[in-house]
């Protein structure tokens, strides 16, 4: 058991630090540097993460700043050499096969965002690569010209509708001249028989006169 109780000195801190850092930079753990620190101080690795969350992180926010930096930096410098030995490696696989450079383009996308753990990529992953590229750009194309026959669908309808709408506008004017000559004529028919009605009455009350030999008028029984 690693069991100390005695201060931490100036020496001490200055270590855990360094290693801190050099493991942040390096891409490692917090915990294994907690842990190299313990075996050199003879402490424990949780009273070393203690002592530097407790007091000496404070003191290097700004050299923690940089050591992140210089890891991400480290980290696109690997992927740029990874990125080299694949199509190195794919080069010397493929020998004599020249490939254009639109499709050399999407290799080095293939390698580099969806094997970027890999050192080298053999000719089956690139023809396998390649065919479902193959298979979701026809996959692509049918889908673009269901598209478009949808589309010319759907304008088909529109001028439908439209027509259809204009057609049942002109119902309906139709439909209302009609109502109001019908209308028209209810009252043009309605008229004429008050008008005949008028006119018996007329003939069966108003007497009728005719002159005698002597010059005198007389009424003629109807």
């Amino acid at each position: 058991m690693k069991v100390r109780q005695d201060a931490w000195s100036h020496e001490d801190d200055l270590l855990l630090a360094e290693t801190v850092l050099r493991y942040i930079r390096e891409g490692g753990t917090q915990l294994a540097a907690f842990e190299e620190v313990g075996d050199k101080l003879n402490r424990t690795s949780a009273a070393c993460g203690f002592r530097w969350n407790a007091e000496v992180r404070n003191n290097y926010d700004q050299a923690i700043a940089i050591a992140k930096k210089q890891r991400k930096e480290r980290k696109r410098a690997l992927e740029r050499s990874n990125k080299v030995d694949v199509i190195t490696n794919s080069s010397q696989e493929t020998k004599s096969i020249i490939l254009p450079e639109a499709t050399t383009t999407v290799i080095e996308e293939f390698s580099t965002e969806l094997l970027p753990t890999t050192k080298s990529i053999t000719l089956t992953d690139c023809i396998s690569f390649l065919t479902n590229l193959r298979k979701e750009d026809m996959l692509s194309n049918q889908i673009e010209h269901e598209n478009n026959r949808l589309r010319r669908e759907n304008d088909a309808l529109l001028q439908q509708n439209k027509e259809l709408e204009k057609r049942l506008e002109k119902l309906a004017n139709q439909q209302t001249m009609i109502q109001e000559d019908y209308q028209a004529l209810v009252q043009i028919m309605d008229r004429a028989r008050r008008m005949v009605m008028f006119e018996d009455n007329e003939e069966l009350s108003a007497p009728a006169f005719r002159m005698d030999k002597n010059g005198n008028l007389e009424q003629v029984a109807k």
